[in-house]
């Protein structure tokens, strides 16, 4: 029968300035037939659409969007967002606020209700009028966002302006220069934003523009070549590579050898040598010889546009604390918009008879209200609250700390795979690690030998190698180097044992490699001296495989995997971190152990003869004891644990089922990334948590002031002006506190 499975949309919306704009987006999608879940991000402007088979057409759903004030188009393949330059937007916002401030101040010339009421209507028809306009249509589609609280604001000033102008009898105050003050700030606090935004997305721009636009095309190794556009390099071209060029596609050295340097795929500056047979990759720089490849993959197959659509795709990917955050910003405007008629009601009807001398006080600003009657009074403290409240704050405070943190681990080779992973990982107080490949370098090496039963050297390698050619455990490689100085046999008929052997027929005769334990399950004798020598092995720290043929022990083979040279410091940084470490392995206990000893493990931090279920299974005993667990791997022999454990962590170059399956895929494959990785979670979790500490602090304390709270008291009052100063601040120093993630180190 066939399977029909959820697929993705991805939508880049324009138009979102707060929480309230990505919460009323979300809803508008959550709603739609067919769609089973949204996430939208701010920063990126990407919405994520998770939607049922054939029930949805995504050019549908970004017309809707467009139709409810958030003009929308389908995303094809994941990018960045595409800033404009803030520049010209933040001369206007300087200018508006230096002619406001300069009349206010009593510059001459610049001081007469006239000029003050123009230099408004320009404002607010020029600058302002985007402002106005989304503030509309959030009223229009009942979805009051922060626009909205802003235009109320101005409008509220400017049309009160007008009145007391038109009408001296009435006894009001002129304030034309609160919309100034108002546009002026707003647009300096966005053009600020963007440019700290354009900052947070700078590296990883620098990601997309690693593939060169062009390739030098050959035919053989004498052809001169041609260049074509990079576009049109197929699987299987040969491409000729020069000193100081960008390698172009993937693929594997033919002929020449030369240094890469893979730093900002890996994170790793030291240059790497490359030679015939070894693996390229696109982005990378050749810095020596002169090279040529054959292409294996390309376009969006290439492991740089893999990691391209990784890391672009985590920035929609919300953590748990910011959905809580969102639902909150939903609610938020309706809550500003009563306590601002609460603010105005009361002082107008109550609170400017109990205290009359407010009616006389001088704003923080330095505006003279003399004689102010209790509808101005009440008018200006109500703008204030809609003004100051800023659910922009609560937007930016959780997607600005994950762009920066998960764009600061892109150029050190960590990928990671959204702000939900980075809120897993912070709470990591378990890691578990694979032995072969992951504690050690994972290229073994046959150090010794031992034939039985009057078998030979070369027929026991030819065996072996020819077995171990059914799988590609890291040990098969050793066996199979190390046999390759024979003539190959042909084995037929593989199967494999996880975690305890593998067999194949090899001339019609079976041929078993594998554990001792397992292959006397099978039934062959393992004599005592065979044993004996086994465990010398083991005590050693070598591995051991027995190869039997049909039901006779033919020969032992033992095999050295050397500890990776930060294995050791990758172990006292995470000890430093105060996390508990276990060495899981399907290895025998006396090799295991004497791996745990040299990185100064305790025994009972080994689990030895864990077969790929059975370390599932030890990640569940310890999540049932109440323990969060990451899992490091090499995202193929452990994928049972992978998937089990709260965190996954794969090494081995960030290719294959590692980019796939892995929720923090090491790029470098250097072990001591895992503390990296951990260290950079916690980091951008703190920050988090500032930004939404922050973003709920100031407004639980700048609406009070906003409202009135100090004024009977200490007479303080608040300017419409410069609250709108005050909510830009907000957000710019959320934004700012993320960018300080960059000095992690």
């Amino acid at each position: 029968m066939v399977q029909y499975y959820p697929y993705t949309i991805s939508l880049e919306v324009k138009g979102m300035r707060c929480a309230g704009c990505v919460q009323a987006v979300e809803k508008e999608l959550n709603r739609t037939p067919g769609v089973l879940g949204a996430q939208v991000n701010l920063v990126t402007a990407v919405a994520t659409v998770t939607c049922a088979p054939g029930q949805v057409d995504s050019q549908t759903l970004a017309a809707k969007l467009t139709g409810v004030g958030f003009p929308s188009r389908v995303q094809h393949t994941p990018s960045l967002p595409d800033l404009q330059n803030p520049t010209g937007q933040l001369l206007r916002a300087a200018l508006l606020i230096l002619l406001s401030g300069l009349g206010h101040l009593g510059v001459s010339g610049l001081t007469s209700l006239g000029f003050h009421a123009a230099l408004a209507t320009i404002a607010l028809l020029g600058p302002g009028r985007e402002i106005l306009w989304q503030g509309w249509l959030g009223i229009r589609h009942g979805r009051p966002n922060m626009y909205t609280l802003v235009s109320l604001g101005a409008l509220a000033a400017y049309l009160t302006s007008w009145a007391a102008l038109l009408f001296p009898a009435l006894g009001w105050e002129c304030f034309f220069d609160e919309p100034v003050m108002l546009v002026g700030f707003i647009l300096l606090g966005q053009g600020l934003e963007q440019r700290a935004r354009g900052q947070m997305v700078a590296a990883l721009r620098r990601l997309v523009d690693l593939q060169p636009p062009t390739a030098r095309q050959i035919r053989d190794l004498l052809d001169r070549g041609q260049e074509v556009p990079v576009n049109q390099v197929q699987v299987g071209d040969w491409l000729r590579v020069l000193p100081g060029e960008i390698i172009p596609v993937d693929g594997f050295v033919v002929t020449g050898e030369t240094s890469l340097d893979e730093a900002m795929l890996t994170g790793e500056s030291v240059l790497v040598t490359k030679g015939p047979g070894d693996q390229v990759r696109a982005g990378t720089l050749n810095q020596q010889g002169v090279v040529v490849i054959e292409t294996t993959h390309t376009g969006a197959a290439t492991t740089l546009a893999q990691v391209i659509r990784l890391v672009v795709t985590a920035q929609a990917r919300k953590a748990p604390i910011q959905k809580v955050a969102d639902q909150v910003a939903g609610y938020f405007t309706y809550g500003v918009l009563s306590l601002a008629l609460a603010t105005f009601s009361f002082w107008y009807f109550w609170g400017a008879a109990w205290w009359p001398q407010v009616l006389n006080k001088v704003s923080a600003a330095g505006m003279h209200l003399a004689n102010a009657s209790p509808l101005v009074l009440s008018l200006q403290l109500a703008i204030c609250v809609l003004v100051v409240a800023c659910p922009c704050a609560l937007g930016l405070a959780t997607p600005t700390a994950i762009l920066v943190g998960t764009g600061w681990g892109a150029e050190r080779g960590l990928l990671i795979r959204g702000g939900d992973v980075l809120e897993q990982a912070q709470g990591i107080d378990t890691v578990i690690f694979d032995k072969t490949g992951t504690l050690t370098m994972g290229s073994p090496r046959v150090v010794d030998y031992l034939t039985w039963n009057d078998f030979s050297l070369p027929a026991l390698a030819q065996l072996a190698a020819a077995v171990e050619r059914g799988t590609h455990h890291p040990l098969a490689g050793a066996i199979q180097a190390w046999g390759a100085s024979y003539d190959p046999l042909t084995a037929v008929d593989f199967y494999t044992v996880p975690g305890k052997g593998i067999g194949a027929r090899v001339a019609g005769e079976l041929v078993r490699l594998g554990s001792g334990e397992w292959l006397a399950n099978q039934g062959i004798t393992i004599p005592e001296a065979a044993q004996a020598q086994a465990l010398t092995w083991n005590q050693a720290g070598l591995t051991v495989v027995f190869v039997a043929k049909t039901e006779q022990l033919v020969g032992l083979i033992a095999i050295t995997d050397p500890l990776r040279q930060d294995a050791l410091e990758t172990v006292e940084a995470l000890q430093g971190l105060g996390l508990r470490l276990i060495l899981c392995t399907g290895d025998r206990p006396e090799v295991a152990y004497n791996v745990a000893s040299l990185l100064g493990l305790a025994p009972e931090q080994v689990l030895a003869t864990q077969d790929p279920m059975a370390k599932a299974a030890a990640v569940r005993q310890l999540q049932s004891e109440g323990h969060r667990v990451a899992m490091v791997g090499d995202g193929i022999n452990d994928a049972p644990a992978l998937a089990q454990a709260d965190l996954s962590i794969a090494l081995g170059g960030g290719t294959g089922v590692a980019l796939e399956t892995a929720q923090i895929v090491l790029m470098q494959d250097q072990l001591a990334a895992v503390a990296t990785a951990l260290r950079l979670s916690r980091a951008t979790f703190q920050k988090i948590r500032q930004n939404l500490l922050w973003a709920f602090a100031y407004n639980v304390i700048g609406v009070p002031i906003a409202a009135g709270v100090l004024l009977p008291s200490l007479g303080w009052l608040l300017d419409p002006a410069l609250a709108a100063g005050l909510m830009a601040c907000s957000s710019l120093s959320v934004v700012a506190n993320s960018l300080l993630l960059r000095r992690l180190t």
